[in-house]
């Protein structure tokens, strides 16, 4: 099936990524390749206090994302576990 979205990994989720375990990493992997379907997954909530901003929670991990509708892109900014995410 064709993704309707692009998922974009800035620097610091790309760091995150790489610093995860195997196993969890796969986890979001496959996460991320279903947002290129539905960027607003069952599960996903908007962040509240922000324009365009989602986490979606993935095992003990936060992925926190923005939409950007128009482009049809989702811009993953933070891959992180989940008592550090909002620091």
């Amino acid at each position: 099936m064709k993704p309707k979205y692009t998922v974009l990994l800035r620097p610091a989720a790309r760091r995150d990524l790489k610093h995860l375990a195997r196993k969890a990493a796969d986890r979001v992997l496959a996460a991320l390749s279903q947002l290129e379907q539905s960027p607003r997954p069952q599960g996903a909530k908007k962040l509240t206090g922000r324009e365009q901003e989602w986490r979606l929670r993935v095992s003990n991990y936060r992925v926190l994302y923005e939409i950007d509708a128009k482009a049809k892109v989702v811009h993953v900014f933070r891959i992180r576990h989940r008592r550090e995410v909002y620091r």
